[in-house]
């Protein structure tokens, strides 16, 4: 039988190896891109009778990362799968510092991660499975900083608006064919996750918003990052899923 195929980028750890463990289910295929593969991941798995496949990629090779997938995706036979997703989860916060004390290395990297790779994954997936005459969705996990500006996230906030814009424009792109993929930026809202970590012991001379992300953490206004994909994967199931191209998991 054809499987359902899901593409996930960023599945070794926090929120996206959240994500893979929930989408390992009888009759689908799971494709993971991470810097490393998980033998716990392959394990469960095999007991939830899922099909599992994971690369060692580092995203920051897009275009290496983006060829491979169009490759595999290609030689796929006709018919083996219902639907395809491609989730592109993985993203980079650099050292924290205002943008004149940055690294150039520092920020090139996060914008390659953060916003290259996901533009060359798009593209390769969408043109891939063009014919494949199944439901295709792609869902880019952006951030609320994407949308609003902050000091010593420069490239961070810049990665994610340009995954919003870019959606925007993939949108239009797909509701112009007969059998256009739907797609979506969503905002996934705040996460304990190793960034979270990151952001609060930042050096508070170099992070004004230090203490605010310090305040989320002794609040409990972090939503665990097995409630989080839970939440984001309800909304890729969503039936107007795509309906607004650029989105946020707190929006009813």
């Amino acid at each position: 039988m054809p499987q359902h195929l899901t593409i996930l980028t960023g599945a070794s750890r926090g929120m996206g190896l959240a994500m893979a463990r929930q989408l390992l289910r009888p009759g689908h295929t799971l494709l993971c891109l991470s810097r490393r593969t998980n033998a716990t991941l392959a394990s469960e798995a095999a007991a939830q009778g899922a099909t599992l496949l994971q690369w060692e990629q580092d995203l920051a090779d897009a275009g290496q990362a983006a060829e491979r997938l169009r490759g595999w995706l290609q030689q796929a036979p006709a018919g083996a799968f219902a639907s395809a997703t491609l989730i592109n989860n993985a993203g980079v916060i650099p050292p924290i510092a205002p943008l004149s004390a940055s690294a150039g290395a520092d920020l090139a990297m996060a914008l390659r991660v953060g916003l290259e790779a996901p533009m060359l994954l798009c593209a390769a997936f969408l043109g891939a499975t063009e014919g494949w005459g199944v439901p295709r969705k792609v869902l880019n996990i952006s951030s609320g900083l994407g949308r609003r500006a902050m000091a010593s996230q420069a490239a961070y906030c810049a990665a994610k608006a340009g995954m919003d814009h870019f959606t925007r424009c993939m949108a239009l792109d797909e509701a112009g064919k007969p059998h256009g993929a739907k797609v979506c930026s969503l905002a996934p809202g705040v996460i304990d996750t190793d960034m979270q970590a990151q952001l609060r012991d930042a050096a508070p001379d170099a992070f004004p918003d230090r203490q605010n992300f310090a305040n989320l953490k002794t609040g409990g206004q972090l939503t665990s990052p097995q409630d989080a994909a839970t939440r984001v994967l309800a909304w890729l199931d969503r039936a107007d899923f795509g309906t607004n191209p650029v989105a946020d998991v707190r929006e009813t």
